[in-house]
């Protein structure tokens, strides 16, 4: 079996197997499309386990979620779900937070880094209990900003059987807010799903499906932004994050076929789950191993 080199200053060099990469990514992406935390969420904690360095592992996400990101913005700009106005005026802060993410994370120890991840995780399993039913208020008074960006729409919603109209209301405040959501991505090279989906619907007001599918295009631009600061640094090993976007591209395609099977409460304690694990992985790599 093959396997990929990669070099640390801890050491001569890391082994790991190409078909692990594969195999671990497949089933990640799978567990994370299902749950909705994200391919790289569960990806990077699998892989520190493998002996990955923190860094190199979270270097080589960011490139899972770019993969993960086309693939399901495409189905969701088809169907007319995404707000692309609002995606575009959101990702100038994104893209401003991933790239002082990624220096943050250049720059600091993989300790810290490991015990971010974990903090995060935790973070994310308390932020899913104020999202995820918004159906988008009737009459929400836009402030002047929103109102001159046009962050405005409509969608088709299946379920309802009828057409959802919204706008959208706080700007300024949820463009800012989206800058921290954007330093996470690029800190520990994840989508950061969780943070930008309660700041769509709790601050800018904007119905579930549209925050989904909105927060979804604007990972995958916020992850480019990021990645090139660790290519840039010499922490992106393109040999290990070729397989890693193969394979959770592949989990995720099989994740989405599955998804309508599950029910909502099985859903919800794998979500749990998964997150709590990977945040006692990272924390077990930081302060029991040292990382």
């Amino acid at each position: 079996m093959p396997f990929i080199l990669i070099h640390t200053p801890q050491a001569s060099g890391t082994l790991v197997g190409v078909l692990e990469v594969v195999l671990v990514s497949t089933l990640a992406g799978l567990l994370g499309s299902l749950t909705g935390l994200g391919g790289a969420s569960v990806t990077i904690p699998f892989l520190v386990l493998l002996g990955v360095p923190v860094k190199h592992a979270v270097a080589s996400g960011l490139i899972s979620v770019i993969a993960t990101s086309s693939g399901s913005s495409s189905s969701f700009l088809r169907e007319g779900v995404t707000s692309l106005k609002a995606a575009m005026f959101l990702e100038c802060f994104t893209i401003t937070g991933a790239i002082l993410g990624a220096l943050l994370t250049v720059n600091v120890s993989s300790t810290a880094v490991a015990l971010s991840f974990s903090a995060v995780m935790i973070l994310s399993l308390l932020l899913t209990r104020l999202t995820g039913s918004h159906q988008g208020p009737e009459g929400v008074r836009q402030d002047r900003v929103s109102a001159w960006l046009g962050l405005e729409g409509s969608y088709f919603d299946a379920s309802l059987g009828r057409e959802v109209r919204y706008r959208l209301t706080n700007a300024v405040y949820g463009g800012l807010a989206m800058v921290w959501a954007g330093a996470v991505a690029g800190m520990l090279g994840i989508g950061a799903g969780a943070f930008k989906v309660a700041i769509h619907e709790l601050v800018l007001r904007m119905p579930t499906k549209v925050s989904t599918s909105t927060s979804n295009l604007i990972m995958g631009m916020t992850a480019l932004a990021g990645a090139g600061v660790y290519v840039a640094s010499g922490l992106m090993v393109l040999d290990l994050a070729a397989p890693m976007a193969l394979g959770t591209t592949l989990g995720s395609i099989a994740g989405s076929s599955l998804l309508t099977r599950i029910r909502d409460v099985n859903l919800r304690r794998l979500y749990f789950v998964l997150a709590g694990v990977s945040a006692a992985v990272m924390l077990y790599r930081a302060l029991v191993l040292g990382v």
